[in-house]
């Protein structure tokens, strides 16, 4: 099935002079993503329906459940009237982690926390990040002037998120796209893991505010840098500094902060 991200639909277009027109516009496909893995069901999303064997690859490996590409086995995909199923066959080895994770409730989005239990299991320690950041401001300027040149499901529709793999000199190298923030950056991490890709003294770059599950999800991927083009909330400074992320924020073309250690 060739993936359905946009659909037209027909609005009135109501200007303040009142000469009220018809139009139509692109609006962003948003659909239920639903994930088993080892034939547990452990998650439903809201998604964009493209990229999803990245997005479930990503998902897999930001969840804890595996450490390598190589331990997923298989991904199939099975496109229903009510939304999309990906059934995800992993390792034998992970078959624990998968039990201990299971959702008990659907949630709407990758976000890490929806149907978590206790406490120790919401904020688990992370890893410390070994790789070191080498971008300069100049990078990360010419890298958000980039951006919107590959982000062609949010020119048609304004409406999803990026998340962006950059090089050291703000090239970008890799971008995908989703209606969730969360989502976008487990499908760029899930396709760096399936590409075998590193950050090699680049920097991740989001088109979103800078929640705690998207710094933990950076860390997770050994991510020395994190962009974001809004603010940060005190958790994700937190988490940041407990994992050595280097984190910058409110990353616009003519300024932005990065905070200090």
């Amino acid at each position: 099935m060739a993936e359905r991200t946009r659909i037209l639909v027909d609005f009135a277009h109501i200007p303040a002079s009142g000469a009220q027109s018809g139009v139509a516009r692109a609006v962003a496909v948003e659909r239920p993503i639903a994930i088993e893995f080892n034939g547990i069901g452990y998650a439903v999303m809201m998604a964009t329906p493209a990229d999803l064997a990245d997005f479930a690859s990503g998902f897999a490996f930001t969840e804890r459940l595996i450490t390598s590409a190589d331990q997923i086995r298989a991904i199939d995909h099975l496109a229903r009237d009510d939304g999309e199923l990906l059934r995800v066959t992993l390792a034998a080895e992970c078959a624990e982690a998968v039990a201990a994770r299971a959702r008990h409730r659907i949630a709407e989005s990758s976000c890490g926390l929806c149907g978590i239990e206790n406490l120790a299991q919401a904020i688990r320690p992370l890893p410390m990040i070994q790789a070191q950041p080498h971008a300069a401001p100049d990078a990360i300027f010419r890298a958000l002037a980039a951006l919107s040149a590959h982000q062609p499901l949010n020119r048609e529709t304004g409406a999803v998120h990026a998340a962006a793999r950059c090089a050291a000199d703000g090239t970008v190298i890799a971008v995908r796209e989703d209606v969730g923030r969360h989502n976008a950056f487990d499908k760029l991490i899930g396709a760096m893991l399936r590409d075998g890709a590193g950050w090699d003294g680049g920097f991740a770059l989001l088109s979103s505010r800078c929640s705690y599950e998207l710094v933990e999800k950076a860390a997770l991927a050994g991510c020395p840098q994190l962009v974001t083009i809004s603010a940060p909330t005190s958790l994700a400074i937190e988490r940041a500094r407990a994992s050595g992320l280097k984190l910058t924020v409110l990353a616009r073309a003519d300024a932005m902060l990065e905070l200090e250690a």
